[in-house]
């Protein structure tokens, strides 16, 4: 076995986070008869809320010592130095004692009929979430751990870069980062042992998102001028106000820490991956080829949607999702004057320069000026509104050719650091103008940044509901977003409007290529066929969709599960309320108590329908 001994730092920190969770024992208790029986106390709602209350902050900050990156990612920064190997034995069984025993604790001591509002609603919602991580772990994703899509090696580099969520700002970040990088190559030859355990047990990933790994690790691994890491970024970068003496120590410290530590690291996973894991690889591309595996898609089509919805259901939900959008689509054909068929107007959209910007600069340009027009137009539909700010920035180089079109990431809660909209500007045809209004209000507002910001701001919630999040909630709201274009004044461009068909027809495909892929064994190559002969998708972005959805089963499902779910409750509140809906009110309401799974935002907005269609008091009854 080639897999060494924890680093004292890792086991170190590790130990403190076991010992967090052992459950105390209970006191003794006097036994046998002990006088009268007292009279059953009425229970006090209020007081079971505090209750719930503090046992949820203490499982808070039991889970941030477990997770030191959600601390740094929420702007916490007392475990900024830590980086415990999660992908070890002893961390996951440690993950699985913390699991029960909370959900042991929850049950035990706290009464869940006593409790009402928004405190019945964490209590559900937390056992749900114990409940859910406890099912998951009949799945070993720890055998493997590094995709194209999303890994840890690739986090921990643009962590590293100075440009993301680790603060760099004084002496104490530097240091703190300068001990994070240690685990490196703890945690990376961990995934490597890992990995030849998923081998040995053929639960290994397809050939083709090895491929477009290896050049990712590459990125980091074969570099031979240190100060062209993107882990000296901090260093080129470092405040001017250190002084000489800081400035010379963190220098030798990190190009040696760097040099000693962090690209080996690198290459040695590199190397794993490209001699070893590479010609072992799968020639398949779904879940359907792995031991358990159509079990496995199945529980993570439940995680993703939130819903009972089946594989089967989901996939012919898409198949008529996508004959409904593109009907739409014929219809801003004629608005146009465009002759021909939708296959030669996708053709058109896709060869024709008027399209297209020309450079990285004037994407991002055009992305800025139509933040400043969004944010003049939500009054219209929004009262309320988040504090934090977003930045817009290209996708970092080394991720951008196997990344998404556009991703984002939330700012911290104490506004030191804002949300940012990243923009894949690798391929400008991966970012046609026609796109650009539907992609602004996804990511930045009213889409991401404007649901997860409000859902932490909002202090009064559990930091457990405002730091945590449902895919089909959140990627839902954000597609539901992209809808009310027309409402606020955006979309007055034809093409415009094609845009957001555009997208609603490509969140219509990942229903159907996701599960085609992991259900009904479809083919890379069929999957790629299916979106190039029913969309304008550039070939590049659709390659890299659908192996996207090859290297993360189910997540592609989320986004038009959730986005019905948001616009059936609409359309049931509009009828039942008529006149008086408020739809201000009713977006205030999905936003205000954060992400929840769809069931259970569905009973909170029938009794929100029901709350307001309780009559007004009279002045008398007052």
């Amino acid at each position: 076995m080639r897999f060494r001994k924890l680093t004292p730092l890792v086991a170190a920190a590790t130990m403190v986070l076991v010992q967090g969770c052992k459950t105390s024992e209970p006191a003794d208790r006097p036994k046998g008869p002990q006088g009268p029986v007292a009279a059953t106390p009425t229970p006090d709602p209020a007081a079971e809320a505090n209750k719930l209350n503090d046992l949820l902050a203490e499982y808070f900050e039991a889970n941030l010592k477990m997770n030191p990156f959600q601390a740094t990612f929420i702007g916490d920064p007392r475990y900024n130095y830590l980086l415990p190997n999660f992908f070890s034995p002893f961390a996951l069984e440690a993950n699985r004692a913390f699991n029960r025993h909370w959900l042991t604790r929850i049950e035990s001591e706290v009464d869940r009929p006593v409790l009402q509002g928004q405190a019945r609603l964490s209590y559900d919602v937390f056992v749900s979430q114990r409940e859910d991580a406890i099912a998951s772990e009949e799945f070993p994703g720890e055998l493997q751990p590094v995709t194209q899509f999303f890994s840890i090696p690739s986090l921990f580099a643009q962590v590293g870069s100075g440009k993301s969520v680790q603060p760099f700002r004084s002496v104490k970040d530097y240091d703190d980062w300068h001990s994070r990088m240690l685990g490196a190559a703890v945690m990376f030859e961990q995934m490597i042992f890992n990995m030849r355990q998923g081998i040995d047990k053929k639960v290994i990933q397809p050939r083709i998102v090895v491929e477009k790994s290896i050049p990712q690790l590459a990125a980091h691994g074969l570099v031979k001028d240190v100060t062209k890491s993107v882990f000296w970024m901090p260093i080129a970068n470092m405040p001017k106000s250190f002084s000489k003496d800081d400035k010379a120590r963190l220098t030798a410290a990190y190009r040696a820490r760097i040099q000693q530590v962090v690209i080996p690291a690198y290459r040695q996973l590199h190397d794993f991956m490209k001699s070893e894991y590479l010609p072992a690889a799968r020639k398949t591309h779904g879940y359907w080829d792995l031991p358990n595996g159509a079990r496995w898609y199945a529980h993570n089509v439940k995680m993703m949607t939130t819903t009972e919805r089946t594989p089967e259901a989901l996939h012919n939900l898409g198949l008529s999702e996508v004959e409904r959008v593109q009907g739409e689509m014929k219809g801003v054909m004629k608005d146009v004057g465009f002759k021909g068929s939708l296959q030669d107007f996708f053709t058109f959209l896709k060869e024709d320069e008027q399209f297209y910007y020309k450079t990285e600069e004037e994407i991002l340009a055009g992305y800025r000026a139509l933040k400043e027009k969004v944010n003049k137009l939500l009054p219209k539909a929004f009262d309320v509104f988040p504090k934090a700010d977003y930045e817009i920035r290209p996708v970092e180089a080394y991720r951008a050719k196997s990344s998404a079109g556009a991703s984002y990431q939330a700012p911290s809660p104490d506004g030191s650091r804002p949300g940012v909209f990243y923009v894949n500007t690798s391929n400008v045809r991966r970012q046609p103008k026609y796109g650009m209004e539907t992609l602004m209000i996804h990511e930045a507002s009213p889409g991401h940044h404007f649901q997860i910001s409000i859902q932490q701001e909002v202090e009064s919630l559990p930091k457990f509901r405002r730091f945590g999040g449902y895919t089909a909630y959140a990627e839902g709201w954000a597609l539901y977003a992209e809808s009310l274009g027309k409402e606020i004044g955006m979309f007055e461009d034809p093409y415009q409007y094609y845009g957001k068909l555009d997208a609603e027809l490509f969140r219509a495909m990942r229903l159907v290529v996701d599960t085609g892929l992991h259900y009904k064994k479809w083919t890379r190559e069929q999957a790629i066929d299916f979106m190039l002969k029913n969309s304008s998708m550039d070939e590049s972005d659709v390659v890299a969709e659908v192996e996207r959805y090859i290297a993360i089963p189910g997540q592609a499902l989320a986004y038009k599960t959730g986005q019905l779910a948001i616009q059936e409750m609409r359309n049931k509140a509009e009828k039942a309320l008529g006149d008086r809906f408020d739809l201000k009110a009713f977006h205030r309401a999905i936003l205000i108590d954060g992400a929840l799974p769809l069931n259970v935002l569905a009973k909170k907005m029938d009794e929100w329908i029901a709350s307001q269609n309780k009559p007004a008091m009279t002045a008398a009854a007052r």
